[in-house]
């Protein structure tokens, strides 16, 4: 009997350009002449570890569809985060709110770690930081949270920066 060439049974994938991370998965409800409908709202957020981030919210029936509509959202959201020191820590100390959170980041010496908890911690790790303090005050629900966290790495100022903004020369600075 000729021995037939065996196709592969799934296509190899090629290399996802980000990661992506859960952050939470919420059941909502919303109240019917027949009752209570439920559904589910997922919170994902994606990164390259080089410096590139995105988040996304999507609602669904089931969880996996709400991950997948989620993912999709932040594919088109994503933005890139100044990073120093060979992408190790954050530029500089800034502080980031949304509703009743508010997220401070401060740059760490290397070999601190990444000191942060829940979504801070995800965020930052995607982003590619190795080395950062964070606190989170106020309200600690994780879109929020989220939000804030995104909201102080885009005030992020690196030292050029405030130079070109002061119309200085870097030494004049330091």
């Amino acid at each position: 009997m000729a021995e037939r060439e065996r196709k592969p049974f799934r296509k190899a994938r090629e290399p996802k350009e980000f990661d992506d991370v859960v952050v939470s998965i919420n059941r909502v409800s919303k109240t019917v002449k027949g009752g209570r409908r439920m559904r589910f709202a997922a919170l994902v957020v994606i990164g390259d570890h080089k410096g590139r981030i995105g988040f996304g919210m999507g609602k669904a029936a089931e969880v996996p569809d709400a991950i997948k509509k989620a993912t999709e959202a932040a594919n088109k959201n994503v933005f890139n985060v100044q990073l120093v020191e060979n992408n190790r820590t954050v530029p500089s100390d800034a502080i980031g709110r949304h509703g009743a959170t508010s997220v401070v980041l401060k740059p760490a010496a290397p070999g601190t770690g990444v000191i942060a908890g829940g979504a801070v911690r995800s965020i930052l790790e995607l982003a590619g930081v190795s080395d950062v303090l964070s606190k989170v005050i106020g309200s600690r629900t994780a879109v929020n949270v989220v939000y804030a966290t995104l909201d102080a790495l885009k005030k992020m100022r690196t030292v050029d920066d405030v130079a070109k903004l002061r119309d200085l020369k870097v030494s004049e600075i330091r």
